[in-house]
């Protein structure tokens, strides 16, 4: 017998350093393809996906704003124009492997991909194309990890996904400290409340606003997207209540 996925539309969640690969910085064509036929084999389950990218590999705002650096708000620009160049090199590399995929951006740019428009959206996902969602909200003072958790809200994602480098969330971070514990399970309010930096608090708050479950997973382990979306525990998972 077939098993059945556990989410039917999911909102994955790809930071610019994960495109990165080894590099640290830049985008690695390889690691863009091999994330794209991941997504490309999820796909073929009948799921739909949309992509929200981050521009980390690029330019960090947060860094380029300290010691009397670039002004924030100028800042936070830039780092949605450095989403939108990963945005177009995951749509090339979802092309490459057959996937019908459309961009879409906050910020209009008409010339290299389609505005956003929450119905245009949906019917996109709807007709079997990946979507990949550009230029964060299209403000400053928000991440991707916000954007992430508010296309989820429009689009009706069943679950938010977040593809790291790390098995799930840790009580105290792991690259410090040897010792640190995964925790396969906790509320929203456990994550806001123990300060875990697995996505900042305004994103954690929205997807618990509308419910929404967030999967905290090592993208870097293959097959791991695709046990968590079929309903095998894998990483971490951050919901309202951990014994439903």
């Amino acid at each position: 017998m077939t098993q059945t996925p556990r989410y039917s539309r999911v909102l994955i969640k790809l930071s610019g350093e994960a495109l990165a690969g080894e590099r640290g910085y830049g985008i690695d064509p390889d690691v863009v393809l091999e994330m794209a036929e991941e997504l490309k084999a999820i796909h073929n389950n009948g799921i739909e996906i949309g992509v929200v990218v981050g521009g980390g590999n690029i330019f960090r705002a947060r860094t380029g704003t300290k010691h009397g650096g670039i002004e924030r708000t100028t800042a936070d620009y830039m780092g949605m124009l450095a989403s939108v160049l990963n945005a177009l090199a995951m749509q090339d590399a979802l092309e490459k492997v057959g996937a019908q995929t459309r961009v879409l951006s906050a910020i209009e740019m008409k010339e290299v991909a389609e505005p956003y428009i929450r119905r245009r959206a949906i019917r996109h996902l709807e007709k079997g194309r990946i979507v990949v969602f550009a230029a964060g909200t299209g403000n400053p003072y928000f991440t991707t990890d916000t954007a992430a958790a508010l296309r989820a809200a429009e689009i009706g994602a069943q679950a938010i996904i977040k593809a790291t480098n790390v098995e799930g969330v840790y009580d105290r971070d792991p690259k410090v400290d040897a010792n640190a514990q995964l925790i396969p399970r906790l509320t929203y309010m456990d994550a806001l409340s123990m300060g875990l930096r697995v996505m900042d608090a305004t994103a954690i708050s929205l997807s618990m606003e509308n419910n929404i479950p967030l999967l905290v997973i090592n993208m870097r382990k293959a097959g791991n997207l695709m046990r968590a979306i079929m309903g095998e525990t894998v990483g971490s998972t951050i919901v309202a209540d951990v014994n439903v």
